[in-house]
């Protein structure tokens, strides 16, 4: 049943009238947003995830960085399964482990089972999310792929916009267990109608010697995965635990920085490198990489702190945090398409320069949050500019990556580029209470926590100017004019409302056989 096929047995496309393209929508469509729940709904629950527990903030950052931990170090290792062993079998796996994984979060009996249950959530999720968008583009035919990759983003953007806001509602209801249990029908949902109506489809293997292990041959790079998994956990751990982890801490850090280079010479001599290296070749792709670590961590920091510090600190309850959170989703539902055709008009400098520096503006704003916080007079201020900013950056950071490299190279970079945004604010979330003294208690003070806040903001905000900074110093004014017109045609549609990753490109739309 879930067999894969050859190239060779990939059916006719799909037009997305017919009652088979609204099936492959749907499912698609609830795939990815599970996974997009799953990264919005928990920043709100995280409070009462502490206080069940009786649990220190380490707790509350690993329920956060499990789950984008697995996401960020697998994501491409996910594609790549995909388009060697089927993208609707790969697709169809991660739905079952991502439901499995909810399935335990939501009857996690202590937190460490919390945590790894989050972290399996990831290693579902890297496995559906890539293909989630692979699956439209090998299904429909050319002339109904923007359409439905628009409503496949649209779609998926308003589910990151109600993520807060229901996840809300259910830590005030029946508990935040159910902020877990809640993606598990969605999920179970996805699994008859994808084997029933969803086509397979695979790409085309790369070659590789006759004589290289079986993996090899498939083009699985799991020298480098493991590398990347490894390096990006123990520098979290060593993050996580500085305060109080001692040698232990440090011999994490030590050996974080090893995986590290391990997985850079895997990449620069492997038969298969999940990033080859020679994708840095490009100064643009490389400044844009830049500016994604910058500004993904001043984001993700911010995120994070600022979901605590509404709950901690102004008393919000969780469902009027979630809720306080919606307007900077809805700017970038409303106006990022408008933000890309202005990228594309006015070349990747400006508004890479001007978008940082209007949101690290609104997270200076977000000093006025405390105790005694009108909503309307100072957190919403600092809400909406950080939302414009957002708006002004986000999609034209997509358009100008997609304009640094080839057309049969967009899938790779997108990829490459959403793993470092994953990575950034993976980093962020570790970090930033290191950084600004939040010890493992000061979420159940509120008088703690807002000096930790109040100290982390302008780190957040100066992330932010770093990358208008690199912005300024490496990118062109212009793009010139063929690839200009190429990026427009690869992101058409695809800028969405998703806040704490940039969209993905599958790794099968552009091969030169894909249109």
């Amino acid at each position: 049943m879930l067999s894969s096929p050859s190239p060779a047995d990939t059916p006719a496309p799909v037009r997305i009238a017919s009652a088979r393209g609204r099936w492959i929508l749907l499912v698609t469509v609830m795939g990815s947003s599970v996974v997009l729940l799953g990264s919005t709904v928990t920043n709100v629950a995280l409070p009462r995830i502490g206080e069940d527990f009786g649990a220190g903030l380490a707790v509350l950052q690993w329920t956060v960085n499990a789950y984008m931990l697995a996401l960020a170090g697998l994501i491409l290792l996910g594609g790549a399964l995909g388009d060697r062993l089927g993208r609707r079998r790969v697709f169809v796996w991660g739905v079952l482990v991502f439901a499995a994984a909810s399935l335990l979060c939501g009857l996690a009996p202590d937190p460490h089972t919390l945590i790894a249950a989050r972290a399996l959530q990831g290693v579902g999720g890297a496995l559906l999310t890539p293909g989630s968008l692979a699956l439209i583009e090998a299904s429909f035919h050319p002339d109904d792929r923007p359409r439905a990759i628009g409503l496949w983003s649209g779609l998926g953007g308003v589910g990151a916009a109600l993520g807060p806001f229901v996840g809300g509602w259910l830590v005030d209801g029946p508990g935040w267990r159910w902020t877990f249990l809640l993606t598990i029908p969605p999920a179970l949902l996805c699994v008859p109608i994808a084997l029933r109506h969803v086509p397979e489809s695979v790409g085309t293997p790369r070659a590789a010697s006759p004589d290289a292990p079986r993996f090899r041959q498939h083009g699985f790079d799991v020298t480098g995965a493991v590398c990347g998994v490894l390096a990006l956990t123990l520098v979290t751990y060593a993050l996580t635990q500085a305060r109080t982890g001692g040698l232990l801490a440090v011999g994490a850090a030590a050996a974080g920085v090893l995986a590290g280079w391990a997985f850079v010479r895997a990449e620069r001599r492997g038969d298969n490198p999940m990033v080859p290296l020679s994708i840095f070749s490009s100064r643009q792709f490389t400044a844009v990489n830049v500016i994604t670590l910058c500004v993904y961590a001043g984001t993700g920091g911010f995120f994070f702190l600022t979901a605590l510090e509404l709950q901690i600190v102004a008393g919000y309850s969780a469902l009027a945090a979630g809720a306080a959170m919606l307007p900077t989703t809805v700017l970038m539902l409303l106006f990022s398409s408008r933000a890309a055709l202005l990228a594309k008009r006015l070349g990747p400098r400006l508004p890479l320069a001007v978008g940082p520096s209007v949101c690290g503006a609104g997270m200076l704003l977000m000093l006025r949050a405390g105790p005694d916080a009108s909503y309307v007079r100072d957190i919403l201020p600092a809400l909406l500019v950080t939302g414009c900013g957002m708006v002004l950056m986000v999609a034209p950071l997509s358009v100008t990556l997609l304009s640094s490299v080839d057309a049969a190279h967009a899938g790779l970079a997108s990829g490459v580029n959403n793993a470092a945004a994953r990575a950034a604010g993976l980093v962020a979330v570790a970090g930033l209470p290191l950084l600004v003294g939040m010890g493992p208690d000061a979420y159940r003070s509120a008088t703690a926590f807002d000096a930790s806040f109040s100290r982390a903001m302008p780190l957040c905000a100066g992330l932010l100017i770093c990358g208008a900074l690199v912005a300024l110093a490496l990118l062109p004014r212009t793009v010139a004019a063929g690839r200009t017109v190429a990026a427009g045609r690869r992101t058409h549609g695809k800028v969405h409302g998703w806040l704490m990753e940039p969209p993905l490109v599958s790794r099968f739309a552009h091969h030169p056989t894909a249109d």
